[in-house]
């Protein structure tokens, strides 16, 4: 039996699809494509040398009672230089869950797409969504594929949360570059301005705060690593470029859009100057 990927696909003298694509295997994806075209994963475009590379960076999430907020900056550097200003970190992973990435940009990319792909492969072959804790395994199984890049220098850290229906409370999950999954209590930020982001986090959060007051402190944080981190982007209100921002809960995935943030920003800032800092 042909396993090769375009062995017969397309082809005008076999126009069926190969016998890969038609026989029963397991609801993972990732494991669909490595049987069928396993060059296609990052994992196996691993090679030698130093690569110039754009690095996304900060991303925060934090829970509150009923949900949890994640949020990430848009600016991607390579070494001291500003590579892109308006880069998207944090996606949304399905209806009840989102991802933030941070490290090589383009390998953390390509991961959020593959999870994306995963959960959705999952849903169509069962019949129903993984639940919350299996989503946050299938993503360490992702990151553990990549350890080669990462060997390499080319690593990419996510950083996960959604609502759970079972326990009906937001969760989030950290990770290391092996693929250890990490459920954390409260909140947590990754990437290289995320020790002056976690800080702010410590001081801010409490149990009572509501969702409103969790959008404000996950931008606060944000802003608070871009006082002291140069790969770490800020709010330009010249350009219009805010943080992306979104919300879970048990209604499901929300982005803030900018001209809310743009509040919750004008109030950060008038606190700021109020206090003069």
């Amino acid at each position: 039996m042909s396993r090769g990927p375009a062995a017969s696909l397309g082809s005008p003298s076999s126009p069926r699809l190969p016998d890969a694509y038609l026989a029963a295997g397991t609801s993972s994806f990732v494991d669909f494509v490595g049987e069928v075209a396993p060059e296609l994963l990052a994992a196996r475009h691993a090679g030698g040398g130093e690569l110039e590379q754009a690095h996304a960076t900060t991303i925060v999430a934090l829970s509150y009672p009923g949900g949890v907020v994640m949020s990430g900056d848009r600016r991607a550097t390579s070494g001291t230089y500003i590579a892109h200003r308006e880069i998207e970190k944090v996606f949304e992973a399905d209806s009840t869950s989102a991802i933030g990435i941070a490290g090589a940009a383009g390998i953390g990319l390509d991961l959020v797409r593959l999870f994306q792909l995963e959960l959705e492969h999952y849903e169509k072959l069962e019949g129903t969504p993984l639940s919350l804790e299996g989503k946050a395994n299938r993503l360490a199984r992702l990151v553990r594929a990549n350890l080669p890049l990462a060997t390499q220098g080319l690593a990419a850290i996510p950083l996960f949360c959604g609502f759970d229906a079972v326990t009906q409370a937001a969760r989030l999950y950290s990770y290391d570059v092996v693929g250890g999954r990490y459920e954390e209590r409260h909140f947590h930020s990754i990437g290289s301005g995320s020790m002056f982001a976690r800080g702010s986090l410590k001081n801010l959060w409490h149990s009572a705060l509501t969702e409103t007051e969790a959008i404000e402190v996950a931008v606060a944080s944000l802003l608070d690593a871009a006082d002291d981190d140069s790969a770490t982007g800020g709010v330009d209100l010249v350009r219009g470029i805010f943080p992306v921002v979104a919300r879970i809960d048990a209604s499901g995935y929300r982005r803030i859009d900018d001209g809310e943030l743009a509040t919750h920003v004008g109030r950060i800032l008038a606190l700021r100057a109020e206090a003069r800092r």
